[in-house]
């Protein structure tokens, strides 16, 4: 699988890339470091999965991948390209309006939350058709309209889901109907934050079915965030470990779980449960650290049960263990 994956082309990829919120709290600036130099290389027809513990960056991440960068979130270094054509565009340096044609159409988001993406007020077909109409011109209502239809049938939604209210949905209905939105123009880059969050775990199962199966259908790519290893190992095909705003490790799915090299990336393994062992999981000790006050050195070694003196003072280089490791 390894070789396979390496022979895909980069679609998205970032150099050193950091993203801060810079606040002000009583006269005091703040530095939170959400993204701290990552570099990322994301391939085309793959779903490359981030984990880490919640409040270690990965929703920023992927905001600053999406290009959405707004106050108080700033660039403060780095490149971000997107593969368009056969060229390498740096997206970062775009205007407001060229940001805006690319989003949905090369790429989409699925965000935290479903409520938000709707307007309480009017039926789904209406947001289907507004989105649509302001991404597609030259199209009639009833062409706009055919195409929503047809996206929804696609899917397997149910047909009458256009005619009803976001509050008249069940939240992994809406979670459905706002994935059918993300990828109603067919993007090359669909980005998911969460979107099992406040599932139960049937419900889940058939969000993330729907994903793969948009996938495979238009061989784009998954970016997907969830704290779920589970979810990982069954979809990913590979993985980015993330804390306190870096990369910590990155490999294919079965390197991840079969030998994960990093201190972090074992504890994260060793949570989930197991068919026929009852004894109690392992989590990680201590505390996540503060993005505003970062330790010195690698910022896992207040945690991490090999640490050394060395590990205190300065950042471990990554290290290539394997093709993809």
């Amino acid at each position: 699988m390894a070789d396979t994956i390496a022979q895909k082309q980069t679609i998205l990829r970032t150099q050193n890339l950091q993203a801060f919120y810079v606040l002000e709290m009583q006269g005091v600036q703040k530095v939170v470091k959400a993204v701290n130099e990552v570099h990322l290389q994301i391939r085309e027809n793959e779903i490359y999965g981030i984990a880490g513990e919640s409040g270690c960056g990965k929703t920023t991440l992927l905001k600053t991948l999406f290009n959405d960068i707004v106050p108080p979130l700033r660039l403060m270094h780095g490149k971000i390209y997107y593969r368009i054509n056969s060229v390498d565009v740096d997206v970062t340096g775009l205007s407001a309006e060229e940001k805006r044609r690319l989003r949905m159409e090369f790429i989409s988001y699925i965000p935290q939350g479903s409520m938000s993406v709707f307007n309480p007020v009017q039926r789904i077909r209406g947001t289907f058709e507004d989105f649509i109409g302001s991404h597609i011109s030259g199209k009639n209502r009833e062409e706009i309209f055919e195409l929503t239809y047809q996206r929804v049938v696609d899917l397997g939604l149910p047909k009458n889901v256009l005619d009803v209210y976001p509050h008249q949905l069940s939240g992994g209905m809406r979670q459905r109907v706002t994935i059918a939105l993300a990828s109603a123009l067919n993007p090359r880059i669909m980005i998911g934050d969460e979107p099992t969050t406040a599932l139960d775990v049937v419900v889940q199962r058939g969000v993330i079915q729907m994903l793969t199966d948009i996938q495979k259908s238009l061989k784009n790519t998954i970016i997907l965030v969830t704290h779920d290893m589970g979810v990982h190992a069954n979809v990913s095909d590979r993985i980015g470990i993330m804390y306190a705003g870096k990369i910590v490790e990155e490999g294919t799915t079965e390197q991840i779980f079969a030998e994960p090299a990093h201190p972090y990336t074992r504890f994260l393994i060793n949570s989930l449960p197991k068919f026929g062992d009852k004894s109690v999981r392992e989590s990680v000790p201590g505390s996540p650290p503060s993005l505003a006050d970062l330790p010195q050195g690698c910022p896992f070694h207040p945690r991490c049960p090999h640490v050394k003196d060395i590990c205190r003072q300065q950042m471990p280089d990554f290290t290539q263990l394997d093709a993809d490791h």
